[in-house]
């Protein structure tokens, strides 16, 4: 087998932590994989990954090679590419995946233009609140919001989302409106359970440069965007949440915000895609088009 096949098998073991789901993603048996990595272990003269029943993980000669291999192909793949870049017309499929709202309000509207300015490409445009695995699941890129853990992906960052405390005029009429966190513990609000792991938030704000949080009191935990703000529509409680995500409810009166001067830090908003697509015509059109949406849609709304 080619040299650079085997380093891009064996990168794909390694950011799928299993020979079964390469080979699916790959699209060649899992005899194939395993003897291709145990070439390559052969070649250059180390154990690479450790092998259990449940997981596959490199090993730290492994984990030093994954880098070098993953330059070594991104260059070839730049080499092979470096005179189509200029003439060709990108195509081919993008799988992206997506906060529900920012899908839904902001790119799935959008895509139109993209479309008809790039007519040999199609979008498969995954929808939700649920943090995917890029390479498990086969996608291109993906947006995240908030901090990201040591995912060893290409990180674009495309911004800070502004958070504001919000309420209905209902709930405020029944409950009154707090005026500083010293407020909270008289107040309800709209639980929100993250979708990946299943842990409630905890209120959150910024005061003399340090990040404070309460846990607050709530009858009511949701996991989702739209569910959130929907209860808080109703009366349910207090929320925290994206200014952009809000705004039309904010300037029909159906939400007030609260407490300006004590709102929660930023959330970063970045785009995610792993180290075998960065030179990919066009996944490179898509993110450049995607950050100036972003940027023009939700931070220069806010």
């Amino acid at each position: 087998m080619d040299r650079i096949d085997l380093f891009r098998i064996f990168a794909r073991v390694v950011e799928c932590a299993s020979f079964t789901r390469a080979a699916d993603t790959l699209g060649l048996p899992r005899s194939s994989v395993s003897s291709a990595v145990a070439e390559l272990e052969q070649r250059v003269g180390a154990r690479l990954l450790h092998r259990t029943t449940r997981k596959v993980s490199p090993t730290h000669d492994g984990a030093a090679f994954y880098e070098r291999a993953l330059r070594v192909v991104a260059d070839v793949e730049e080499a092979e590419t470096l005179f189509r870049h200029a003439a060709a017309e990108p195509s081919g499929r993008l799988r992206v995946d997506v906060p529900g709202r920012i899908g839904r309000l902001i790119i799935a509207p959008a895509l139109p233009a993209f479309l008809d300015r790039y007519p040999q490409i199609d979008i498969d445009l995954g929808v939700t609140d649920r943090a995917i695995n890029l390479i498990e699941d086969s996608a291109d890129c993906v947006v995240r919001v908030g901090p990201l853990s040591d995912s060893g992906l290409i990180a674009r960052p495309l911004g800070d989302l502004t958070l504001i405390n919000v309420a209905s005029p209902g709930y405020l009429a029944r409950h009154g409106a707090p005026r500083t966190p010293d407020d909270l513990g008289a107040h309800w609000a709209v639980n929100y359970a993250s979708p990946s792991t299943g842990r409630i938030e905890e209120w959150e704000w910024c005061e003399q440069g340090a990040t404070r949080t309460v846990a607050m009191r709530g009858r009511v935990t949701v996991n989702s965007a739209e569910a959130y703000i929907a209860c808080c529509l109703a009366g349910l409680g207090l929320i925290q949440i994206p200014a952009y995500d809000v705004k039309r409810h904010i300037d029909a009166g159906e939400l007030i915000e609260l407490m300006t001067r004590h709102r929660a830090a930023p959330m970063p908003m970045t785009l995610l895609y792993p180290h075998r697509q960065h030179l990919s015509r066009r996944l490179q059109v898509f993110a450049d088009w995607l950050t100036d949406l972003l940027k023009q849609k939700l931070l220069a709304a806010e």
